[in-house]
């Protein structure tokens, strides 16, 4: 599946055993679409996203970075601390293209950058087939 979006914020680093490392951040995606009485919808998709990548490639991986992604989605539910259910979409990525960076000059206006950058996922490439190894 491929998924193109937005950063909506900067990408962490979570250390794992092993000495692995995995890196989360999370995207939005926006469909739009007319209904039946030809009303204009635009809906906001968000998926949580994870990626086994080194931390030279996450510094392009800041908010408002556009990304397109390759992998597995699926979907998760959860009961919050308010007591009510929640849902979410996660992304198991294993290939990434990083299309644009977005950098601010000194008069505070965006700037876009065309780097293409395009890996792919050193759990991917190292454990095509152990699902049984992921963290979560």
């Amino acid at each position: 599946m491929n998924v193109i979006g937005r950063l909506t914020r900067n990408a962490e680093v979570r250390n794992l055993p092993k000495d692995k490392k995995v890196f989360n951040f999370s995207i939005a995606t926006n469909d739009n679409y007319r209904n039946r009485q030809g009303e204009r919808i635009e809906q906001t998709t968000y998926f949580e996203c994870s990626y086994w990548i080194s931390e030279k490639v996450t510094k392009l991986l800041t908010k408002g970075t556009l990304v397109e992604l390759n992998g597995r989605a699926y979907a998760t539910a959860w009961i919050g601390k308010d007591g009510q259910p929640h849902a979410g979409m996660n992304f198991h990525i294993s290939q990434i293209k990083i299309h644009g960076c977005s950098k601010r000059n000194d008069n505070n206006s965006v700037k876009s950058q065309d780097k293409a950058v395009e890996t792919k996922s050193k759990s991917t490439a190292d454990n095509s087939d152990k699902d049984d190894d992921l963290p979560f």
